[in-house]
């Protein structure tokens, strides 16, 4: 009897249990088949969106892809290949205006060096872009999509793996580079926490990864796991940083890793020329007015193709397929664009007026117009006023800044001192005015050769070579010191019609004999004057205490020229 009551109530359970197991199958059958519905409708209408195309963007279309459809980078590009396509590829940082061709070079370059049967880029290297402004991380590392992290089981998400106690690395973008390359657009604005982390990373050429919950000694954690958290993630590439930044603004330990190689601002021609290849591409007719108003206002290659996709709108929007100049204006009216500051030389020389060189922006030259008027005063009265020139300029770090005269306002006070005493004339006679007309407020030393011949023009009434443009900081010894941006200024002086041009002997390059202008290096005041003061009057000869120096260039000696 107690044996049936026991088989009766074993029964019982059983009976329980098995309708128990039951349902949870049934229930697990039932969220299998709503999952499954789910995805077949999520499917349905991801297949929908993707039947949905819009018409390719004209940018896109007119990307280059080639070394032929990038404008005006010769140099960079060259750099490019000499640092990517040999047998030990560097890494890169690229300065240089917005739109002018960076991304693409390097992409094309990294292409280019996979045909080198010497490179170590293989057939299947990979070109992985970031945007180092939007790139965002977690501090705790839950998230990192630059070097990459670890999901540990007790986050949202961890999956079976997480279940069952075991951490999980997700590789980043270094990883996923591994074997080719890395751009870093706008490498600049990367927060410095990840910049401390990349460099560790180009240093060691893989990725290390920590997590609380990975234990060594755990035989449930896969082998891969474990073989990822004891030897690291490879990361074996290389980085292409692209900064709009000066070098200055760029950490030093990113750059001393990096070759740093330097694209240039396009010029109006460059820009004309990409227009015409945007409207062919976009099968446009476009006139040469209408081009030669964007190379004046294009600063870039993707100005010019925003102003081309605009105008080509407007022209449809017209039933034309040709763009028109009043289409331009239209779109540099309602776009607010600026004129770019290309100035052409004058005619013929002028008394107190002479040609100097500038550098604005990144990388870009300009030819600048100092002017200047002397009137006879009180002898030892004179007055000097200066407009156009920054007075204060901010120095210091971040956590320590001050304000000091500017260095062009300081380089006014030098060139007064040596036209007194290297030129014979006493500035203090006369009520000088310097102006720099144009808008572009003047700072910096370098315009401080150009600045003795402006004025001694005015005082002396000789008229000043208008094919001649100087660039050049002036010391009150009458020495002509190295400036910055010497390259950027002879494009610019090019670009004006500059036949010759005069630098500081410092920065003389072997490379400038090309050119298809003069480049006269000098080293003395009594240089520069003897090269544009147009007189037939004697030369202007150093002292002879300062021969006794060995202050006096070789070339300081040559005649006051007339070339009109």
């Amino acid at each position: 009897m107690l044996g049936n009551i026991l088989a009766a109530i074993n029964l019982f359970f059983a009976i329980i249990i098995g309708l128990y197991f039951l349902n949870l199958l049934k229930g697990q059958q039932g969220n299998k088949t709503a999952v499954e519905k789910e995805s077949r409708k999520e499917l349905e209408r991801l297949h929908r969106l993707r039947s949905i195309h819009l018409s390719e963007p004209l940018s896109e279309r007119t990307r280059p892809a080639s070394f032929e459809e990038i404008i005006g980078q010769e140099n960079g590009i060259k750099a490019l290949k000499a640092a990517l396509c040999g047998p030990n590829p560097q890494h890169i940082l690229i300065y240089g205006p917005p739109g002018v061709g960076k991304t693409c070079a390097a992409r094309v370059v990294l292409n280019e060096a996979k045909k080198n049967p010497l490179s170590p880029f293989r057939h299947d290297a990979k070109f992985i872009e970031m945007d180092a402004t939007s790139i965002r991380f977690d501090e705790r590392s839950i998230a990192d999509p630059l070097i990459g992290s670890v999901h540990d089981p007790i986050y949202q998400g961890a999956g079976p793996l997480g279940v069952a106690g075991i951490p999980q690395p997700k590789p980043g973008a270094v990883t996923k580079a591994h074997g080719g390359v890395l751009f870093l657009d706008e490498i600049g604005e990367l927060h410095p926490i990840q910049m401390n982390k990349l460099l560790k990373v180009l240093e060691d050429r893989k990725v290390f990864l920590e997590s609380a919950y990975y234990n060594s000694e755990d035989r449930n954690i896969p082998l891969h796991i474990h073989e990822i958290f004891k030897r690291g993630l490879p990361a074996d590439f290389r980085l292409v940083g692209a900064t709009t930044k000066s070098p200055e603004e760029i950490s030093p330990a990113i750059r001393s890793r990096c070759m740093e190689i330097f694209f240039r601002g396009l010029t109006p021609g460059e820009n004309m020329l990409i227009a015409r290849n945007t409207a062919k591409k976009a099968a446009f007719g476009i006139e040469d007015k209408a081009i030669g108003i964007i190379g004046r206002y294009a600063n870039n290659g993707r100005d010019t193709v925003n102003i081309i996709q605009l105008a080509g709108g407007l022209a449809l929007t017209e039933k034309r397929n040709d763009i028109l100049a009043k289409d331009i204006e239209w779109v540099i009216a309602n776009g607010h664009y600026s004129p770019r500051p290309e100035k052409k030389i004058l005619d013929s020389p002028q008394v107190g007026y002479v040609n100097g060189l500038a550098v604005y922006g990144a990388h870009l030259g300009t030819l600048i117009e100092i002017e200047a008027s002397a009137l006879p005063t009180v002898k030892g009265k004179g007055i000097i006023t200066v407009t156009g020139i920054i007075d204060e300029e901010e120095i210091g770090t971040i956590g320590k800044k001050g304000r000091r005269r500017s260095n062009a306002k300081t380089s006014v006070d030098n060139c007064l001192t040596v036209i007194r005493k290297f030129l014979g004339v006493d500035p203090k006679d006369y009520d000088i005015h310097l102006n720099f007309p144009g808008g572009i407020p003047i700072d910096g030393p370098s315009a401080g050769i150009s600045m003795v011949i402006v004025i001694y023009s005015a005082i002396m009434g000789l008229p000043v070579d208008n094919n001649v443009a100087l660039t050049g900081e002036i010391s009150i010894r009458g020495g002509v010191k190295a400036v910055g941006g010497v390259d950027a200024k002879l494009h610019a002086a090019m670009e004006s019609g500059v036949k010759k041009t005069l630098i500081p002997k410092e920065n003389w390059n072997e490379q400038y004999k090309e050119l298809p202008i003069e480049v006269i290096p000098i080293s003395r005041i009594e240089d520069a004057v003897n090269q544009v003061i147009c007189s037939e009057q004697s030369e202007i000869r150093p002292d002879v205490s300062l021969k006794n120096a060995n202050l006096i260039s070789a070339s300081g000696t040559g005649q006051l020229r007339t070339n009109l």
